[in-house]
């Protein structure tokens, strides 16, 4: 990491000025608080906009938008906001730079909407706050714009000769001896950003060399960023480009539970976000036809043959004796033809047949084949058709015109059988090329589809308990770290209750373990039943649950689990002949400002669990300021 010290030492990376420096220094203080933090984005007029935007934009559940931007820097927490300043900052300071080869708009339209992508993968996989990763996908290939400003000269030239993504690393280390993706990692790690998103962002470019084990939130981060890369990709990619990234975007898609038409419906919500936003940052940023048309863009063309069968015809000609010959030369080879005399009529009869080639005459009245080429490649159906003119001149001038209109090939008049054949081969040749280019799509589109569901039934499994339906351990331990997040960044109240089912080993000693698992499913659908709507009830052990209860008042949450209590305490459960009675303890825990983690927080509730056992079981316990306080029924 010697190069990259040195550039630092030099001041040649890119580096926060003005309100974005300002606002570093605050937040390092340990007691910054947000009315600091607010009172420094107001002085600038754009980043309040842009936080403002942000914080509605990542509001989840249909919360009340914000209009100031005290309440935003609120919602989005002091760490979200320090991290989206650095980022609107270095957009403003770089919409252009020394490095003449570096797209420098191109750079920043594409980070843009990688943090949109992130921002609203984000929300749909709940592997982190959406407004955090906003700011991880904004800055994620920051290290090429360092690069680009710490060596102009010499990264302009390696730009020119450099072509795929490897081969760009690979000479960026052998001429600069770094790359932007250490860049990228040293600078986030340098701006305070934490290591669980520095690392996947060092990784996202090939998410397979990671080496993060599956499920994690780092496995899970490292491909929605090489995802979100591949979306703003397909931004600013060329036309002819689009085809290949939305078949690799379904099958990334179906990789986390979305199938294609979910696929297709959040890219086509991101997009006009991408050009709102683009307006505000002045970087460009273009409307994207819908992601359905992008998926079906034309077949490209064949090199291959095998022989002729046959097809369906439009001819247009306008001369009855040339009509009546090419209509038999045709239907002697097999071919189903439909005619037609001018352009005009022939576009309303393709609409209506549907032909697989059109073969029609230059020069005719009202419309000539020009204009009807023309106006058929103007049509989304009629861009894969293959279109064949009919001409007595082959002057090169005319030609290029023929085939700027999009005509596929020519036979020059008076056609001969022979060449017309030929031609015809070509044109078979690309309609099957086109079907079964059209069949894998489809099957794609299938597969994708199938990889969804079975990923989302997967991802179901892999955080549900069989047993009783709830959250299991591990999606417990999950919501309870984003509820943490969550609270710290908004100053919001979190509870978490620990619950015990009484006395349950003798229930198994006594009635067997298949009575035991029936007592378990009972309780689980009572609590769920009992709790708060927006409350996570899980079961984290044998008998044992964790209630996480999010923007819950403490006292509220008291009444809540008292709630519960009594409603367990009250239930009968049938057992053949019999009913058993069966009760629960509870702990109640709350995050205080001296609580240190969210392992913590549940430390806590079960000390107050273990308080409800001793005082006589079926019984709340709370733990506030390290004082445990017991009620009994």
């Amino acid at each position: 990491m010697k190069v990259i010290d040195e550039l630092k030492a030099c001041n040649r990376l890119p580096s926060p000025k003005g309100v974005a420096l300002a606002l570093m220094q605050v937040c390092q203080r340990e007691d910054a608080t947000t009315q600091e933090v607010a009172k420094i984005v107001q002085t600038d007029p754009a980043l309040s906009g842009c936080v403002i935007k942000q914080a509605n934009s990542a509001a989840h559940g249909g919360a009340r938008p914000v209009a100031s931007v005290n309440e935003a820097v609120m919602r989005l927490g002091i760490g979200t906001v320090r991290q989206l300043a650095l980022g609107f900052s270095l957009v403003d300071q770089h919409l252009a730079g020394p490095c003449k080869a570096f797209d420098y708009p191109r750079f920043w339209s594409h980070s843009l909407l990688m943090a949109l992508a992130m921002q609203d993968l984000g929300s749909h996989t709940r592997a982190g706050a959406a407004d955090e990763l906003f700011a991880c996908g904004l800055l994620a290939r920051i290290g090429t714009l360092a690069l680009a400003t710490a060596y102009p000269a010499e990264y302009a030239e390696l730009l020119q000769t450099a072509g795929l993504e490897a081969s760009l690393i690979q000479q960026e280390q052998q001429r600069l001896e770094t790359d932007h993706n250490q860049l990228t990692m040293a600078m986030l790690s340098d701006w305070g950003i934490p290591k669980a998103l520095s690392e996947p962002v060092f990784h996202h470019e090939d998410p397979a060399k990671a080496g993060f084990a599956s499920g994690t939130r780092a496995y899970m981060l490292v491909h929605l960023l090489y995802m979100a890369k591949r979306l703003a990709d397909l931004g600013v990619a060329e036309e002819i480009e689009r085809n290949r990234i939305t078949a690799e975007l379904m099958l990334l898609g179906g990789n986390i539970g979305i199938d294609a038409e979910g696929l297709g419906a959040r890219v086509d919500s991101i997009m006009p976000q991408w050009v709102e936003w683009g307006a505000l940052l002045k970087v460009p940023a273009s409307s994207l036809p819908p992601f359905a048309k992008m998926d079906c863009t034309p077949t490209p063309r064949p090199d291959t043959e095998p022989g002729a069968t046959a097809m369906r015809i439009l001819l247009v000609e306008d001369s009855a004796s040339s009509r009546q010959l090419l209509e038999k030369i045709l239907q002697q080879d097999g071919h189903t033809v439909y005619s037609a005399t001018n352009g005009r009529e022939a576009l309303a009869m393709a609409l209506e047949v549907m032909p697989q080639v059109v073969m029609t005459d230059w020069v005719m009245p009202e419309m000539d084949g020009l204009e009807l080429c023309k106006a058929l490649r103007a049509t989304e159906w009629g861009r894969d058709l293959y279109l064949l003119m009919l001409t007595s001149v082959e002057s090169e001038e005319d030609l290029i015109k023929a085939y700027e209109a999009g005509v596929d090939e020519y036979v020059t008049k008076p056609v001969n059988p022979g060449a017309l054949q030929a031609r015809l081969r070509a044109a078979w040749r690309y309609v099957k090329l086109q079907e079964q280019w059209e069949g894998d799509r489809a099957q794609l589109k299938q597969f994708a589809a199938e990889l969804a569901i079975a990923n989302r039934k997967l991802k179901h499994a892999a955080l549900t308990d069989f047993l009783t339906g709830l959250f299991n351990r591990r999606a417990a331990m999950d919501l309870l770290a984003q509820a943490w997040s969550s609270a710290t960044r908004a100053n919001s109240p979190l509870v978490v209750m620990a619950i015990d089912i009484d006395h349950f080993k003798g229930i198994n000693d006594q009635h067997g373990h298949a009575v035991g698992d029936q007592v378990l499913r009972e309780v689980a659908k009572t609590l769920r039943a009992a709790a708060r709507k927006e409350d996570n009830v899980c079961r984290v052990g044998g008998e044992e649950f964790l209630v996480i209860c999010q923007n819950a008042d403490f006292k509220a949450a008291v009444h809540s689990a008292e709630r519960l209590r009594q409603t367990v305490h009250s239930l009968d459960i049938p057992v053949g002949q019999a009913l058993i009675k069966t009760s629960v303890s509870i702990g109640i825990a709350q995050k205080e400002l001296g609580t240190a983690n969210a392992d913590a927080l549940v430390g806590a509730a079960d000390t107050a669990l273990y308080a409800a056992k001793k005082h006589g079981r079926d019984c709340t316990c709370i733990i506030a300021k390290g004082k445990v306080t017991c009620g009994n029924s």
